[in-house]
């Protein structure tokens, strides 16, 4: 869902216009290496997670996507392309080459979507990708074309499995979209850990503490401290926490995320993935895209779907909360703030971050709608 509990006042944001957003960050990575369309397909996902309120994935991510690119981890070659190895009606196998993950990610999902629309389910298995962003960019993709959508891939490690004080297992993200009446939809997109690590970087940006049950430290202790859990001996726990409040069933869901795309692709997975701070070789991530035509079964998917997002968002609220939202309502919030201001709100120090690498580079910087 949508970050929210910021340290910084909205009246103290700085507003840039996705369109200028957008084009900066293709300036960035053609700068650094990307041909365009590939430097626009990374730039498009990039803008969609700030534009939902997805920070942690956004703009924050900038000289990471720079130094892969830069060192050449992921292949800027303008002739390769994602490669279908091995195929059936319904499932196919993809070799990504070593590409930028959004040009792989968009690549298997639209196949996926072919492969529905042929026979009613398409599920495509990669390897050889990368990073490829909030995954609920590939699941709407395909909700969008009235199909269940889903996405999952694997990361490096930094969940730490319970019982145990080792990272093994990555932020192993999913996402299910699925479409209702009138345009409405459900949107899950959420990491198997507590939280993404991005969330505890932005927290250290700004100088605060973690809440307890988000990470530990190097013995395997909780922690709030975010230079322990970001350290190398240090982790992210499970959805769920610690044990006792069945932390067990995240570190489940990870390793099912994890079959589903390293075991199952052939791609690096769990511990023999990179750590996502050494920029140093190929990431060789593996990843998982599935479509489904909802016709290819009981007929009335939408209404029944709109019937119960809307039962669950008419349930009376708890004591002192004002609304029950369905998953993908905070990032509809978040967008319609954005619109209604004319920009997407930055902390000052993050633009100005991002000013510092363009001009490490010699990248035009971005535009503001108002001032630092």
């Amino acid at each position: 869902m949508a970050e929210t509990g910021s340290a910084t006042p909205a009246e103290e944001r700085v507003l840039i216009a996705r369109e200028d957003l957008h084009a900066f960050l293709v300036r960035a990575f053609q700068t650094a290496g990307a041909i365009q369309s590939h430097a626009r397909a990374l730039a498009d996902v990039v803008v969609a997670a700030d534009y939902r309120g997805h920070f942690s994935h956004g703009l924050r991510r900038l000289n990471y996507y720079m130094q892969d690119l830069l060192k050449a981890n992921v292949s800027t070659s303008a002739t390769q392309e994602p490669e279908v190895v091995k195929e059936t009606a319904a499932t196919a196998l993809v070799d990504g080459h070593n590409l930028l993950g959004p040009v792989v990610g968009n690549f298997a999902m639209d196949l996926a979507i072919r492969k529905a629309k042929d026979v009613g389910i398409g599920w495509v298995s990669v390897r050889g990708t990368n990073h490829f962003g909030i995954a609920g960019w590939y699941s709407m993709r395909a909700q969008k074309e009235g199909l269940v959508g889903m996405a999952f891939t694997n990361t490096s490690p930094m969940l730490v499995p319970t019982r145990s004080r080792q990272q093994t297992l990555g932020t192993n993200p999913l996402s299910l979209a699925a479409p209702a009446n009138k345009g409405d939809s459900m949107v899950l997109d959420m990491a198997t850990t507590v939280v993404a690590f991005g969330k505890v970087h932005v927290r250290k940006s700004q100088n605060q503490t973690l809440p307890m049950g988000w990470g530990v430290d190097g013995t395997g202790k909780p922690s709030t401290d975010p230079d322990k859990v970001m350290a190398v001996d240090g982790g992210l726990m499970p959805l769920g926490g610690p044990e006792e409040t069945s932390g067990y069933k995240g570190y489940g869901l990870a390793l099912l995320v994890e079959v589903l795309c390293g075991i199952l692709s052939g791609a690096n997975y769990g511990p023999h993935i990179r750590h996502w701070q050494r920029h140093k070789g190929a990431a060789d991530l593996g990843q998982c895209f599935v479509a489904i035509d909802p016709e290819a079964f009981a007929p009335g998917f939408t209404d029944r779907m709109s019937d119960l997002l809307d039962h669950c968002r008419g349930l009376e609220p708890a004591e002192g909360e004002r609304e029950v939202l369905v998953p993908g309502d905070p990032e509809r919030q978040h967008m319609a703030m954005c619109d209604s201001r004319g920009g997407i709100p930055y902390q000052p120090q993050q633009i100005l971050s991002a000013d510092d690498i363009a001009k490490k580079y010699g990248v035009e910087p971005l535009k503001r709608l108002s001032p630092v």
